[in-house]
């Protein structure tokens, strides 16, 4: 980091809490402490939900996952722009003339208390994990950065987001999210034209991009169906669907965002909004992964992204091999890169019998590579994935928007963690302290219990983060947690809005079934997670209606 790093990073830092907090004035009821007094409008709504996906788990982890595994990652959006015209079309006017607060107050007017109960359980826990992963991101780029243990840079970072979203609100939080994505936007973009630029003579732009497919690395639809892949073009559209339809109709986090609209068009807006937006920008970011990729073709990489454990491996018996392997596989794959860039460019070749035999020596040079690089990985401990886009922004990016990329991955946290700690904060005090612990207290004694929610939920996520370090590709890990729990109440909510029969007892156990048919399939098979949610989701719904019915015969 040098000095205009710095004051780029705390400027931007300064100003955009700044920025929230003003906007975020007045804060003084539960209302406006928790809807905002249902006043924003719809694109501030699309930009903080938007900004809330693309968190700080997004900029650290994949660009990585591209690196590694390709752009396939792209299909897991893929039903995204499905899921929100339904719920603009069914979810945000039922929410909105029911005039609740949080998506699961709703239940108990369409069943009953216990099965509003169940439902906030089980939101608390799978947001609560959820919320210490997210927290886990900027842990990792601040321990890198300032050379301080994981631990303590992760307390930082949760300070920072407790005390924010304590005083701001959920205005804050959503008028800040506006300039954020902004600069998001203009930072991938940077990046992006960074490793581009940064390319030897005489590779091009779409030479890079050949070089990206031939290494498997642009395979953004995958056609081929398989339970036990984790992303192609059907978990996509179909898993993908599910999760977003879990996600944005049932998960608080995101209702909450769209439940603070001006009027159901400003709220549907929104949603539309991001069916649009939000396939286009994960393909942009994973995109950059590549770039990053044929970048590090020419240039080489570390063994290791993870700096401590490369330091780690070094003093191993093994090492001094694998690291002459290494350095030999390097330079035969950037000569066979070079000599297929000259083969495309050759126009005069009589076939293309010596394109392929170019291909050919590239994709063995780059199996090599990743032969080597291998034995060091099974070597480490930890994944080094969340490394691999902080190494190439923290050496080769020019002064100053190393400082913004940083930034914007830290204030990236801040938004992310802080809408989903205002949310967990909602569901604790309104579904939970109000309904069943202390009915009938006055609107500030509930402004400060949701206050000293917001404390504890915070706190809760900043000590799970720190056992978050090495759960892999956070991008996926957070993903794996939510479609444990997604299945079960997208399930819940389909009988609530389309089930007029079932009653609260169905439900119950529904869910209950839901639940067990996740957690058995992700034990006992190997189906991946996207499918969880297709499966506890359809679970649920098959159970409410069959104990529905035979309530209705003994009745």
């Amino acid at each position: 980091m040098r000095p205009l790093d710095w004051v780029v990073l705390v400027s931007w830092l300064v100003l955009l809490i700044s920025y929230g907090l003003w906007r975020g004035r007045g804060s003084n009821t539960v209302n406006q402490f928790l809807l905002a007094g249902k006043t924003m409008p719809w694109y501030a709504m699309g930009l903080s939900i938007m900004a809330t996906q693309a968190g700080a788990i997004t900029f650290i982890s994949t660009p990585g996952q591209a690196y590694v595994d390709g752009m396939r990652f792209v299909q897991f959006y893929f039903g995204l722009p499905i899921a929100m015209v339904i719920l603009s079309a069914t979810v945000v006017p039922i929410f909105h003339r029911a005039k609740v607060y949080t998506a699961y107050e709703y239940l108990e007017q369409r069943f009953d208390a216990k099965t509003r109960a169940l439902v906030s359980m089980i939101f608390l826990i799978e947001r609560g994990l959820s919320a210490g992963i997210a927290l886990a991101a900027p842990g990792i780029v601040l321990s890198a950065i300032l050379h301080l243990p994981f631990v303590w840079t992760t307390l930082i970072m949760g300070c920072i987001v407790i005390l924010f979203t304590t005083m701001g609100g959920i205005k804050a939080i959503t008028w800040a999210d506006v300039p954020q994505m902004i600069v998001i936007l203009a930072s991938l973009i940077l990046a992006l034209s960074v490793a581009i630029r940064l390319l030897p003579p005489g590779v091009s732009f779409l030479d890079a991009a050949r070089l990206a497919g031939a290494a498997g690395k642009l395979n953004a639809v995958v056609t081929h169906f398989d339970w036990k892949d984790r992303y192609n073009l059907w978990s996509g559209v179909i898993g993908g669907a599910f999760l977003a339809l879990a996600y944005f109709g049932a998960d608080q986090s995101q209702v909450q965002r769209y439940l603070t609209g001006k009027s159901i068009g400003q709220s549907r807006l929104s949603l539309l909004f991001n069916a649009m937006a939000k396939v286009p920008m994960q393909f942009l970011i994973l995109y950059i992964g590549s770039m990053v990729f044929v970048f590090f073709l020419f240039d080489k990489p570390p063994l290791l992204f993870h700096p401590v454990e490369m330091a780690r491996i070094q003093t191993t018996a093994q090492f001094p091999g694998i690291a002459s392997r290494y350095d030999s596989a390097f330079d035969q794959r950037r000569v066979a890169a070079l000599t297929y860039v000259a083969a495309l460019a050759n126009k005069d070749a009589p076939d293309d019998l010596s394109r392929q035999a170019a291909l050919e020596k590239f994709r063995a040079a780059q199996k090599a590579f990743d032969g080597a690089r291998g034995e060091a990985l099974n070597l480490s401990t930890e994944n080094d994935t969340n490394y691999i886009f902080l190494t190439f922004v923290m050496r080769y990016l020019p002064a100053g928007i190393v400082g913004l990329v940083l930034a914007v991955i830290f204030t990236a946290s801040m938004s992310s963690s802080s809408g989903e700690i205002n949310s967990l904060a909602t569901v604790t005090v309104i579904d939970i302290y109000k309904r069943h612990l202390h009915p009938g207290a006055s609107d500030h004694h509930y402004l400060v219990a949701s206050r000293a929610a917001t404390v504890f939920w915070g706190a809760f996520a900043t000590i799970f983060a720190t056992f978050a370090y090495n759960f892999g590709a956070l991008i996926e890990a957070v993903n794996q947690v939510g479609s444990l729990f997604y299945g079960g109440l997208l399930g819940v909510f389909v009988l609530a809005f389309f089930a007029k029969k079932v009653g609260g007892t169905a439900a119950f156990y529904g869910v209950i079934a839901g639940e067990l048919a996740i957690f058995a399939t992700a034990r006992f098979t190997s189906i991946k997670f996207l499918w969880y949610n297709v499966i506890g989701s359809l679970v649920v719904i098959a159970v409410g209606l069959l104990l529905s019915k035979l309530e209705h015969r003994h009745t």
